[in-house]
């Protein structure tokens, strides 16, 4: 990347645009020409930038972008998105008339919400998409409330109910199809009630996992999240397809040396002098730390890429400092680029393997926790 466009940043994060594009066709392939893509960008993008990426989908063609909340919504339509917008998170009633007004289209998971829109003065209805509990049993209706749903649905006052959709709770994992053909089975048992009920809806289960390895759910509409990001949303996915397609990450983390000092062997590093030196090491220190959610469980154990090597952090990660140990680095400057997530020369830290360090927790968690006032620059 050119210097002038991370000039005065000491950290920043890189979006590969054609990267975005790649992932975008990846998925346009998986689907037939009759099912809408839905690209979800909820959580400031999983912290790849929100109206950016969502302008970047657009642009592409995407049919469809799904949100968490009416406030990501907003800044959307603010931000001159005129395509369809789905709310996927609770609405405060206080935000009805907004999201009325600004044409997203909310989800509506229990009886509350119709009461509450019942009240309200409106211009037009609220487009909405009822959602059901097939088996996740977080947000959604039961399989008993079918009939006084079609009931609320036709007496509803202020609503236009446009889609019907679920959530799956284990479709990340291939070995185990059974539940997720059982809630299949139950999202078919409402499809064919609405439609007795004459109420045209686009329905919808998929979210990226759902999209690769099941293709007979992909209905009218797809959710596709951490995919269109270029990252996989299990391994056990990856493995079942990594050999029929690739997807490419579209975000890197960079900072740069600030200082760099000779310490003595047996010296101790970092606050309660958690590492002792085995031997005379070159320490070079970067300006990022827990603050800017490079995590502090890293400490000792975590790498980082100096001129396409590897090399490992020492001591304690601060809130905004990090120690590394570049004795093997030939060359090294202060100024030097460093990357924390993505590829430097031959060798690669993905957000999978910052996970794996920290706690075994997923890339979903690592990308989305990066802190959102650290620059995103689209490339």
């Amino acid at each position: 990347m050119e210097k002038s466009l991370r000039s005065g940043l000491r950290t920043w994060i890189e979006i590969n645009t054609k990267a975005i594009t790649h992932n975008y066709k990846v998925f346009r392939s998986l689907i037939s020409k009759r099912t809408k893509l839905c690209g979800v960008v909820k959580s400031n993008a999983y912290g790849h930038y929100l109206t950016e990426f969502a302008k970047r989908l657009e642009k592409l063609g995407i049919d469809y972008l799904a949100v968490d909340s009416v406030v990501e919504g907003l800044t959307l339509r603010r931000e001159g998105i005129k395509i369809p917008i789905l709310v996927l998170g609770y609405t405060l009633p206080e935000m009805l008339v907004p999201a009325s007004e600004a044409e997203l289209e909310i989800t509506i998971s229990n009886f509350d919400y119709f009461n509450e829109i019942k009240k309200l003065k409106l211009k037009k209805p609220i487009r909405a998409h009822i959602k059901v509990d097939t088996g996740f049993h977080r947000h959604g209706f039961q399989i008993d409330d079918i009939k006084n749903i079609l009931v609320k649905i036709k007496e509803g006052k202020n609503i236009k109910v446009v889609g019907l959709y679920t959530h799956f709770a284990a479709a990340d994992n291939p070995a185990f199809p059974k539940e997720t053909r059982d809630q299949i089975k139950i999202l078919l048992d409402w499809k064919k009630a609405f439609s007795r009920a004459k109420i045209k809806v686009i329905t919808h289960a998929c979210a990226t996992s759902g999209t690769i390895l099941y293709p007979e759910a992909h209905f009218d509409f797809v959710r596709v999240g951490i995919g269109v990001y270029g990252l996989w949303p299990s391994a056990e996915t990856k493995a079942f397809a990594e050999d029929k397609f690739i997807l490419k990450p579209a975000l890197s983390w960079r900072t740069l040396i600030g200082e760099i000092k000779n310490v003595k062997k047996g010296e101790r590093v970092g606050y309660d002098f958690t590492e002792t030196l085995n031997r005379d090491t070159k320490i070079a220190v970067l300006p990022i730390g827990y603050w800017h959610v490079f995590p502090r469980a890293l400490s000792s154990i975590g790498h980082v890429l100096v001129r396409g090597k590897k090399v490992k952090v020492i001591g304690r990660v601060c809130m905004d400092i990090t120690m590394i140990d570049v004795t093997d680095v030939a060359g090294v400057n202060v100024g030097d680029e460093v990357t924390i997530i993505g590829q430097d020369g031959k060798e690669n830290i993905s957000s999978a393997d910052i996970a794996k360090l920290v706690d075994g927790s997923s890339e979903y968690e690592t990308v989305t926790r990066i802190n959102p006032l650290i620059k995103r620059i689209y490339i």
